[in-house]
């Protein structure tokens, strides 16, 4: 018996850094990658479950709503989708929502509680929806106190949240695993389709529990995002497959840059990164530059923003010195309040006060406007 294991979705996802055209295509590309799970769905499975966070909120607008059914209306097998913490079945649900139900296809259901569906003679799923942000228990653990006996051949739990072993902040929520192990062992249980962790993640060592990952990247801090697991249950075995189907990549780098070199450097990392209007990189600076090569740095940055979907520079995070040289600025041909405005920015860059970097930033902007055509 095969199925499909996602999450994550966040449908109606934003992202400030991106400008308006790449966010229409960030936010296209969630629901081009719903098509793409139903083409993997399409290769033998019976059904998929998307473990929860379908939607970014239960704010959402009706053209975001909208395209979403109409993504899951292209899925050719039923779909089970998991209330999250981003979109808790309660008052105000997207799923309540008067446009959900009216265009939500026949083949797509909510599992708004806890009871056993059966999906075929084979197969039952146990959903586990989040009703708040912030529930007040394990889940988990209330769902299997509660849990009948199983009666059909397999056995599937769908489920939201974390472990307390993965380093989360204390919660009332976390998820106690030794529970989920012993009701696997006495094989009350199958498979537990995870959603909350953006990293397709096995969990444990019974090869049954999984978090699927988000399908399309949302952070910098994913480990392996952009799959979709295709699970295949026999009576006595289980394979589980990550299937990529993401196209979207956050890459954070640290550039080691030095005096002269750094704009080179940059340059030759950003023009080596395949993908580019489907890339957002975060770059940080290493090493002892001066303010010549910091202004190139940034025009450097500036000219990648063209090409990428977003390239983001938090200065402020850089482990970087700048020699605040004002012999760069010997060519600019400085005069009247820029000339007492520069040496002002020079003071200040060179002094050891923690506004030393802001003086520098201004300086090197002071260079590239001075030498702009």
């Amino acid at each position: 018996m095969r199925f499909i294991h996602t999450s994550d979705w966040q449908l109606g996802m934003t992202r400030h850094f991106l400008a308006p055209d790449d966010q229409a295509r960030f936010s296209g590309a969630r629901d081009e990658v719903v098509r793409r799970v139903g083409a993997v769905a399409a290769e033998g499975a019976s059904f998929v479950v998307v473990a929860g966070d379908v939607f970014e909120t239960n704010v959402l607008g009706p053209r975001t709503v909208g395209r979403a059914l109409d993504a899951l209306n292209a899925v050719p097998v039923p779909v089970y989708l998991l209330p999250g913490n981003h979109d808790p079945y309660g008052p105000g649900s997207v799923y309540q929502s008067a446009g959900f139900r009216s265009q939500c296809p026949p083949h797509v259901h909510v599992l708004a509680d806890s009871s056993v569906r059966t999906v075929s003679d084979e197969v039952e799923l146990v959903g586990v929806p989040w009703t708040s942000k912030r529930p007040a228990e394990d889940l988990v653990a209330r769902c299997l106190a509660e849990l009948p006996p199983r009666r059909a051949r397999y056995r599937v739990m769908v489920a939201h949240g974390q472990f307390e072993s993965m380093g989360s902040q204390f919660s009332p929520a976390l998820i106690d695993r030794p529970p989920l192990e012993a009701q696997i062992q006495a094989g009350q249980l199958h498979y537990v389709a995870l959603g909350d962790r953006h990293s397709t993640t096995a969990v444990g060592d019974t090869g049954r529990i999984w978090y699927s990952g988000a399908p399309e990247a949302t952070d910098y801090d994913e480990v392996d995002p952009g799959n979709v697991l295709v699970v295949d249950l026999s009576p006595d075995d289980i394979r589980v497959a990550p299937v990529r189907v993401g196209t979207w990549r956050f890459i954070e780098h640290v550039v080691d840059v030095r005096q002269g070199e750094a704009a080179a450097l940059v340059r030759a990392w950003l023009a080596a990164i395949p993908a580019k209007s489907t890339t957002i990189v975060r770059l940080k600076l290493r090493g002892t530059i001066g303010v010549l090569d910091r202004a190139q740095v940034d025009a450097a940055v500036d000219e990648a923003r063209q090409l990428f979907a977003a390239v983001e520079r938090h200065t402020h995070r850089d482990d970087v010195a700048v020699l605040p040289d004002g012999e760069a600025f010997s060519d600019l041909a400085l005069s009247g309040f820029q000339r007492q405005a520069f040496l002002d920015l020079l003071a200040g860059a060179r002094s050891d006060g923690p506004d030393a970097p802001v003086y520098q930033d201004a300086l090197a902007l002071l260079y590239r406007l001075g030498r702009a055509p």
